[in-house]
């Protein structure tokens, strides 16, 4: 799929199974989302994030969890550029991987790829480029509606993450950092298909490392654990504070509490000095 405007441009491959189809539909749904978000959750520090975390599941299970971090975003000066990670779900992927693509779509509009972050991100050694990585890839498909919503026009620098130590990752990310204008995403879920009593056990745990920015937690605590450990390490790098803005599970949100998948969001601020 090419359009001539935006050159190469990865099409959406979730959109109908994910989240809505259509483009109003969709507009209402997230924005329906950030409205509750916003009535229901604390108003926090005030200060736009730098950074967020939040899941990636189809929306009737995480969509509102996810709200609750990208609401933080409205009524501040919007950042210009977005590098948003999360991991690989379809291929065997070492290290991490850029599209081949100037621009990603979904049914609300066309998101083009910020090319000096891109060129960045490829000149590290743990990056590649790789179509396949991303063609099928929702981790990071289902944040963009949220980001078009309430930033409106960005640029985009998206990254599937593999196989990759924490260092390779922070590197990557400190390579990408940039100034107030760059908004960090990262995208993972947590425990999956446990009953619901064991997932929030285990959930709160895994909260509470994330919060206290230990990487050690296994892999199926979080399935963007790869991604999280190397953003902690960044975090923690450019004095970034962390809250946690909303914890729950599919068993919370659409109704079967037999095996459940986790879901947690994260605001991270500069700490006030």
């Amino acid at each position: 799929m090419v359009h001539q405007a935006h050159g190469k441009v990865r099409p959406a491959a979730v959109a109908g199974r994910f989240y809505p189809g259509d483009a109003a539909s969709l507009a209402a749904e997230v924005d329906e989302m950030l409205a509750a978000a916003s009535e229901s959750k604390d108003v926090g520090s005030g200060r736009r994030p730098k950074a967020l975390i939040v899941p990636h599941a189809g929306y009737v299970y995480s969509g509102p969890i996810a709200a609750s971090a990208y609401r933080l975003l409205a009524g501040h000066p919007k950042p210009t550029r977005v590098v948003l990670i999360g991991p690989a779900h379809t291929v065997a992927l070492r290290g991490l991987a850029l599209p081949d693509a100037t621009a990603v779509e979904t049914p609300l509009g066309v998101v083009p790829l910020d090319a000096e972050g891109m060129r960045r991100a490829a000149a590290l050694p743990q990056v590649v480029v790789s179509a396949e990585a991303h063609a099928r890839e929702h981790s990071l498909e289902v944040q963009l509606p949220f980001l078009q919503r309430v930033l409106g026009a960005f640029t985009l620098v998206p990254l599937v993450v593999g196989q990759a130590s924490p260092t390779a990752v922070a590197e990557v990310l400190d390579a990408l950092w940039g100034d107030d204008d760059t908004l960090i995403v990262i995208s993972t879920d947590l425990s999956h298909y446990l009953p619901y009593a064991s997932a929030r056990a285990l959930d709160e745990a895994t909260a509470r490392q994330i919060l206290a920015g230990d990487g050690s937690f296994a892999g199926e605590q979080a399935c963007g654990a790869h991604g999280v450990r190397g953003f902690l390490i960044s975090a923690r790098g450019h004095g970034l504070a962390p809250r946690l803005l909303d914890l729950r599970n599919s068993g919370d949100t659409a109704g079967d509490r037999r095996r459940v998948v986790g879901y947690a969001s994260f605001a991270y601020t500069p700490e006030v000095m």
